[in-house]
């Protein structure tokens, strides 16, 4: 299958010309060229968090290599009767594992993969009460190995079980991560490239180890992204190149003022908008600039509720792209066959995004905001466990209204709320956002946290000021910050208190129209 090789997979309308200055110009730097010669300056003067950040371009042939061992190993895990496998991990360590989980169909004698990415006590409570903790295999995935959710979650479980052969890990050479599972005995490492960053991991041990675990034939999610390899090599007619051409489109969108990029998915892949929505937003959203990626919102039915900051990109046909296309929004159309064309996917909006990086001048590969929220966290947890107590936690809640009049076009409105993903209120929430969508003509997003920190969260910081952040964190929240974590003096009802209050802090401090409200406000809006 080609690629977005010709226009035919473009409806840009009066976007065309920009596309194809943008076109031009990556052709006269010999953009393509670069990206997989490594070289950084492309992108930036200073190879800092670029040249050791390339690794995603040639790893899919290392794992492929590495199949093998995956295969027996998920083998043996299959012969001791495990029934459950665990993945803990934030943001591209969980995102592609959360793909495979929803996406494919187990096996009946394959454990169930599932993936805990949440510090609310109640999405910790439904996840240890589906499983059988004797019968469970925990992967702990961290490229730093010190997250703190996912150093959080194997503290937890492991003073639950504390068995070493139903422990493995996912993470970098050297890494605490590492260090832990050694010294514990785990039965097993897997230490991933060290040049290969979180969000462009997928197709690393990260995604793979997950996907051979779930009885995923992970050769053939590498295979589809080996045949797409092809075509985006140096070689050839620059125009007719995938990656050249989307992640010129993004590029010049944004330079149009079409930033918010909305994604209509195929619904058998509708958790790949989550991944999308980290790639896109955490590798663009900089130095004020960036895609907004906006994921799981439903085709208006009255598409007035569009402005014309929209560029809409669909996998697979959708027959609003027609009537959005004759709207006169800029549509691109991305074949799609079946689920095992997601290794074809994957590197197909790494490769755009890097291009797109390159189109808008910023670094696609360093992520310079996200260190805030969690200093911001830290700060918090520090007062909560110091002289301030349960005090630091405090965040008065103001109304709704105030802060949706301060909503312009051109805008997105970000709803973030802090409960289990899993709650149904996730469900009422979603309805808000859409109807709010439709009231005040913005994009919207929502993203659950503290997931969209290791997501959206650098470009809320870092991205276009035209956010406007809508705060809502669980309100039933255990007493005494529970259950406890492991080794902390606080609990993981206490965490994920401290991360809403320290990212609306941070949200603040960068001058940021932003508020936390109470449910009932935000439920009453729809």
């Amino acid at each position: 299958m080609e690629w977005l090789n010709t226009r035919e997979g473009e409806r840009l309308g009066a976007l065309g010309p920009a596309v194809d200055e943008a076109i031009a110009d990556l052709v006269a730097r010999d953009a393509v060229a670069r990206v997989w010669s490594g070289d950084h300056t492309l992108w930036q003067d200073d190879p800092t968090e670029v040249a050791d950040r390339l690794g995603w371009l040639r790893v899919g042939p290392e794992i492929a290599a590495a199949q093998a061992d995956l295969d027996a190993f998920a083998a043996d895990v299959f012969a001791e009767g495990f029934t459950h496998v665990l993945v803990m991990g934030m943001g591209g360590s969980s995102l592609f594992p959360e793909v495979v989980a929803s996406t494919f169909t187990r096996a009946d004698d394959r454990p169930r993969l599932s993936v805990l990415d949440s510090t609310d006590p109640a999405a910790i409570g439904r996840v240890e009460s589906s499983l059988d903790l004797d019968r469970t295999l925990f992967v702990a995935s961290s490229k730093s190995g010190s997250t703190l959710e996912t150093a959080s979650h194997l503290a937890y479980f492991w003073e639950q079980v504390g068995r070493p052969e139903q422990f493995a890990v996912v993470t970098d050479a050297g890494s605490a991560l590492e260090a832990t599972a050694r010294d514990r005995g785990f039965r097993r490492v897997f230490l991933n490239r060290p040049d290969i960053g979180g969000r462009y991991s997928a197709l690393s041990y990260f995604g793979m180890v997950p996907a051979a675990l779930a009885g995923i034939d992970e050769l053939r999610l590498l295979r589809s992204a080996d045949v797409l390899a092809a075509q985006l090599g140096p070689d050839g007619d620059p125009h007719r190149h995938p990656g050249l051409r989307l992640g010129a489109v993004m590029s010049a969108a944004v330079k149009a003022g079409r930033d918010k990029l909305t994604l209509l998915l195929d619904p058998e892949i509708a958790t790949f908008g989550l991944w999308l929505e980290q790639l896109l937003a955490e590798s663009t959203g900089k130095q004020g600039t960036g895609v907004v990626p906006v994921a799981g919102e439903e085709v208006a039915d009255d598409l007035s509720a569009y402005g014309d900051d929209r560029l809409f990109v669909g996998l697979g046909w959708n027959p609003a792209l027609d009537e959005l296309a004759d709207a006169g929004h800029p549509v691109v159309e991305l074949p799609y066959e079946n689920a095992y064309g997601l290794g074809a996917q994957v590197l197909l909006w790494e490769f755009a995004t890097a291009i797109c990086g390159a189109g808008l001048g910023i670094n696609p590969f360093d992520q310079p905001n996200v260190a805030e929220a969690k200093a911001a966290t830290n700060d918090v947890l520090a007062r909560v466990t110091g002289d301030e107590g349960a005090a630091a936690l405090a965040v008065d809640r103001q109304p709704l209204a105030g802060l949706l009049d301060q909503v312009r076009p051109g805008d997105y409105l970000s709803i973030q709320a802090y409960v289990d993903p899993e709650d149904p209120l996730v469900g009422d929430i979603d309805a808000v956002r859409h109807a709010l969508r439709d009231r005040l003509g913005v994009a919207t997003t929502l993203g659950v946290g503290p997931r969209f920190l290791h997501s959206t969260g650098q470009l809320h910081k870092g991205g276009p000021p035209s956010g406007v952040f809508v705060q809502v964190l669980d309100e039933d929240l255990p007493a005494g910050g529970g259950p406890a974590i492991p080794g902390q003096d606080f609990g993981f009802g206490t965490l994920i208190a401290a991360q809403a209050a320290g990212d609306l802090a941070t949200l603040r401090a960068h001058g940021l129209r932003s508020g936390r409200v109470t449910l009932d406000d935000l439920l009453a809006a729809g």
